[in-house]
């Protein structure tokens, strides 16, 4: 009896384990993050200073970028800007900091939009009409689509709903 329940134990936290529940850590990043802290950027009212918040971004391909985030596994929150996907949810889409970004107003620059390309199960398609938790590695990698530049791409491995606090 014990040898079997100690096989079950071991079985449950091997699982656990290999389906990323333990296995996975990701560190969380803010939008400022994907900015090096030496980068001004340019919006319609002007220059920001890394840390402030451009709520009227102007379009910027190639904006700076931050290497050191290359291959990390990181979790962030933002909207998603859909550019693949059927009725099961969106395989492919654009992470941003607000909602509406490359919709009806110029895209953000280009290091403030993330390329996301889910891993296993698809974006479900309520989290389009709110701001949700990615978390996967992140990529410096320039991405061109119909909508914007991204400066980053990601393999989403999990999604979850974002809790205001």
């Amino acid at each position: 009896m014990n040898r079997l329940l100690s096989t079950l134990i071991a079985l449950v936290f091997s699982s656990l384990l290999s389906g990323g529940v333990l296995a996975e850590s990701f560190k969380t990043v803010q939008w400022q993050d994907l900015i090096p802290k030496s980068a001004q950027q340019t919006t319609v009212s002007g220059t920001v200073e890394h840390g402030q918040i451009a709520m009227e971004p102007q379009p910027q391909a190639n904006a700076p970028i931050v290497p050191e985030l290359n291959k990390q596994k990181v979790r962030i929150a933002g909207f998603a800007v859909p550019l693949e996907g059927d009725e099961s949810g969106v395989t492919e889409f654009l992470l941003v900091p607000y909602m509406g970004a490359c919709i009806h107003v110029p895209p953000p620059p280009s290091n403030q939009i993330v390329y996301v390309k889910a891993n296993k199960k698809p974006l479900p398609l309520d989290y389009l009409y709110d701001a949700f938790w990615v978390s996967g590695a992140i990529s410096v990698e320039a991405v061109s689509s119909e909508l914007a530049e991204s400066g980053y791409s990601m393999q989403a491995d999990a999604f979850e709903p974002y809790q205001y606090n």
